[in-house]
């Protein structure tokens, strides 16, 4: 049976209730969350057997979030124990055309402070054959940049097919190496790249032709350019994926993606979201999708993008970063079923 294996950090996430701004709320709603954790909590309601692999402190936080991971079908039996703290970020949520914001306390927690050889690649990796990781990672401290590296050469070494979200964060990149300087290093060993426009540049140096994405629209056929030089520079690379997003406002956004086989350019049916209950963790539910998708689909690529596609769609009406849907519900929603009526 397949098994994914995630790396990454999980944060303790404190959001403003509704829409209110920071300085004029005195409560927040407390929960967790974090780009690879989110996707091993997709996974796993998907059916699919996975391990998210993290380094947490040990005190009463920490055990409530690996709690509700195992409580969502997680495994969490590698992950490893030290350090101080749990980073933890803070969310105020926009509306129409007033954005939303993060605040990041992340500072030496426990996953930053993560060292070369604490993890045991071996027993982790046994019975894997998909590795998931994202840009944040290497972006929170040279230390977990290495491991990231460390777990990337493990599995290239084991045939496990790896992937990554590039996922470029420019409040992260502060330990004096740059995301250009760092992720190409990661991607070389890497089999499906997921990322943006800003990601490929930023993460990458490499520019999509023709795209502006501050008009509320955007042409897949642009991404293709992308796509093309990101398996030129990196020959491993199978698959490069990009999701498609139309920001008309915080509440209204239109959503699709493309994937490039290095053959053809496949694209997704589009959504409108006109009512979005919470964007965060978007792309993560997304790259759950596909890993699930290619992996059930298999050479039914068409299939595993529009798998990706509705599953997104629907977390952005789910609270909370992880995506608490179903197989059923992605399948009805990619069968054309977007009525939200009442389900009897």
């Amino acid at each position: 049976m397949n098994k994914v294996v995630t790396f990454g950090e999980i944060m303790l996430r404190l959001a403003t209730p509704g829409y209110k701004r920071f300085n004029q709320t005195d409560e927040f709603t407390a929960t967790f969350g974090g780009g690879e954790g989110n996707v091993a909590v997709s996974l796993a309601t998907y059916g699919i057997p996975v391990s998210f692999v993290t380094r947490l402190p040990e005190n009463d936080i920490a055990q409530s979030c690996v709690q509700q991971l195992r409580g969502l079908g997680v495994d969490t039996n590698d992950i490893i124990y030290g350090g101080e703290r749990m980073g933890i970020y803070f969310l105020e949520t926009g509306a129409v055309s007033r954005a939303s914001k993060v605040v990041y306390d992340r500072a030496h927690s426990a996953i930053s402070e993560i060292k070369s050889g604490m993890i045991d690649w071996d027993k982790v990796f046994d019975g894997a054959n998909w590795f998931h990781w994202t840009g944040i990672t290497p972006a929170i401290s040279a230390s977990a940049a290495e491991v990231c590296l460390e777990a990337i050469k493990a599995a290239n070494e084991r045939g496990i097919t790896v992937s990554t979200d590039l996922n470029y964060r420019k409040n992260l990149w502060n330990y004096g190496v740059t995301a250009d300087e760092m992720m190409p290093k990661l991607v070389e060993g890497c089999d499906v790249v997921l990322g943006n426009e800003e990601d490929a540049a930023m993460a990458l140096n490499i520019h999509p032709e023709g795209v502006d994405v501050t008009d509320g629209h955007v042409d897949a056929e642009a991404y293709l350019s992308v796509s093309q030089k990101i398996m030129e520079k990196f020959p491993r690379v199978k698959k490069v994926i990009t999701t498609l997003r139309g920001s008309i406002n915080a509440n209204h956004n239109s959503w699709a993606g493309v994937l490039y086989d290095g053959k053809k350019l496949y694209k997704s049916p589009g959504y409108e979201i006109t009512h979005i209950v919470d964007r965060v963790g978007g792309g993560d539910s997304f790259m759950g999708g596909l890993i699930y998708g290619l992996l059930t689909y298999k050479e039914d690529v068409q299939s595993a993008l529009n798998f990706a596609v509705a599953a997104s769609c629907l977390k952005h009406t789910v609270y909370g970063d992880y995506n608490r849907v179903t197989v059923a519900e992605v399948e009805k929603l990619m069968g054309g079923d977007a009525s939200g009526r009442v389900s009897r």
